[in-house]
C-alpha cells in the first residue's frame, strides 16, 4: 500500500470530507478506494455528459471516455466501498460547451481538443462547486499529474513522473483557485502500479481498458459527428500549392489536418504534406515537409499560474509543448495583453496546428498556455509539381 502526505496539512484523514470525481474508470476508482482505504471521508460523483441511447447515434459505446458503462462501473464501486455516489446530468452543458465548440472547431480549419475543452467548461467547475455544497475539504482526480503546494501557500501543477502518462498538457487550463483546492493521489505513480494497487484493493475493473475515443466519437470517426451537425462541412474547394496555383479539388476541409501526407488526392514525386488550411476560401495548401516548420506563433484565451505576473512575461525563457505528445522544447514567450502571448521557438516546428493548445513549463512546472493561432504562411518552397490522382 502507498503513503501519501495528507491532503489536508495538519488534519487527520478521519477528519477530511474528499469528493473524487469517477469516470468509471482503473485510475479514478483507485484513488477513491485508496482513500477511503486510508481512513478519508469519501464522496463519489461522476458527470453524464452524453445521451448513451440508441436514438443519440451514440449506443453504450464502450471504449469511450465516460461511457454508460463507466458510470455503471463508478456506481459500482462505491457501493462495494460502501461511500456515497452522484450522477450529475450534465448533457446540454456538454453538447453547447464542447460538441459545438468541437464542430465550429474543424469547420475553421484547426483541430480541437475537446478533452481540454470539457475539463475546462465542464469538468472542473461543477465537480468543485458540488464538492463545496457537500461540504468538502478538496477534490481528487485520477490524472497522472502531481502538486505541490509553493511558498507562498498556492498550488503548483507538475509533471507526472510517468512521462508516457503525464497529463499536464490536457490540465493547462486549470486555474490558481481550482488547484489549490484539487489534488492528483496518482501523480508519482506508473499505471501498472496502479494497476496494481487496484487489484490490491479488491476494485473488479483492475484490468479494464483505458478508453480510446472520444465520448461523442463513436469509433473515432470525427468526420461523421461534424457533419452530422454541419452539413457545410463538406463543402467543395481547391487544392492549391503554396503560390496558391490550383492542383485540384477536395470534398471539404474536414478531411484534412496540418501534418497530413496520405489521403492528399494528389501524386508527388516526393512526400507532400498539408501545411495549411484556409477556411474562409475553403483551400487547402500543399507543401513539402519544409514548409510545414513554424517558429513564431500566439497563443490566445490563456490560463496562466506561474509566480511571475503574467504582465511581467517579457521575454521569458520556458520549455514548450504544442502537442500532448510532442517532446517539449526551448522557446521564448512574450505576453501581449488581451489574453494573447506570442511564442517564438529557439528551432521551427512542423505540425503547429491551430486549435491545439501551446503549454509553457519552468522544468517539471507547469506554468499555464493557451489555444494556437498560426499567421498565414508565407512560403519559400514555390509550386510543386503534381499529378492529379485517378478517383
Amino acid at each position: 500500500m502507498i503513503e501519501l502526505s495528507p491532503l489536508i496539512p495538519g488534519k487527520k484523514p478521519e477528519e477530511t470530507t474528499v469528493v473524487v470525481a469517477m469516470s468509471g474508470g482503473v485510475d479514478s476508482s483507485c484513488v477513491a478506494a485508496l482513500l477511503h482505504k486510508l481512513g478519508y471521508k469519501v464522496i463519489g460523483i461522476t458527470l453524464q455528459l452524453w445521451d448513451y441511447t440508441p436514438a443519440s447515434d451514440g449506443g453504450k459505446k464502450m471504449g469511450t471516455c465516460c461511457a454508460l458503462d463507466d458510470v455503471y462501473d463508478a456506481r459500482r464501486v462505491c457501493q462495494t466501498l460502501g461511500v456515497p455516489h452522484y450522477v450529475l446530468n450534465y448533457e446540454s452543458e456538454f453538447k453547447e460547451k464542447v460538441i459545438d465548440d468541437f464542430v465550429d472547431t474543424y469547420l475553421a480549419g484547426a483541430t480541437p481538443i475537446p478533452c481540454v475543452r470539457c475539463n475546462q467548461r465542464i469538468k472542473f467547475d461543477s465537480f468543485m462547486d458540488k464538492a463545496k455544497a457537500l461540504g468538502a475539504d478538496c477534490l481528487v482526480t485520477g490524472h497522472y499529474v502531481r502538486k505541490e503546494i509553493g511558498p507562498e501557500g498556492q498550488g503548483m501543477l507538475l509533471r507526472g513522473v510517468d512521462p508516457t502518462k503525464d497529463q499536464s498538457y490536457f490540465l493547462f487550463t486549470t486555474t490558481q483557485e481550482q488547484l489549490n483546492f484539487i489534488d492528483f493521489p496518482l501523480g508519482r505513480l506508473t499505471k501498472d502500479i496502479t494497476r496494481d494497487l487496484a487489484k490490491e484493493l479488491g476494485l473488479h475493473l483492475h484490468a479494464k481498458k483505458d478508453s480510446q475515443d472520444i465520448c461523442f466519437v463513436p469509433e473515432g470517426d470525427y468526420r461523421k459527428v461534424v457533419k452530422r451537425f454541419a452539413p457545410q462541412a463538406e463543402a467543395p474547394g481547391n487544392l492549391v500549392d503554396t503560390e496558391g496555383n490550383i492542383l485540384g479539388q477536395h470534398n471539404g476541409i474536414i478531411n484534412f489536418t496540418i501534418g497530413q501526407r496520405k489521403g492528399l488526392g494528389v501524386a508527388l514525386g516526393y512526400p507532400a504534406y498539408v501545411v495549411e488550411i484556409r477556411p474562409d476560401v475553403r483551400e487547402v495548401v500543399i507543401g513539402t515537409k519544409d514548409d510545414l516548420g513554424v517558429q513564431t506563433f500566439f497563443a490566445d484565451d490563456l490560463n496562466w499560474v506561474g509566480d511571475t505576473p503574467i504582465d511581467d512575461v517579457d521575454g521569458m525563457d520556458v520549455q514548450l509543448k504544442v502537442r500532448n505528445n510532442h517532446d517539449s522544447v526551448p522557446g521564448r514567450i512574450t505576453y501581449l495583453g488581451n489574453g494573447r502571448m506570442e511564442i517564438e521557438m529557439y528551432t521551427p516546428e512542423d505540425a503547429v496546428s491551430p486549435g491545439q493548445a501551446a503549454v509553457f513549463y519552468d522544468g517539471e512546472r507547469m506554468l499555464g498556455g493557451g489555444w494556437i493561432k498560426v499567421p498565414r504562411k508565407t512560403f519559400a518552397s514555390g509550386p510543386v509539381k503534381v499529378k492529379i490522382e485517378a478517383a
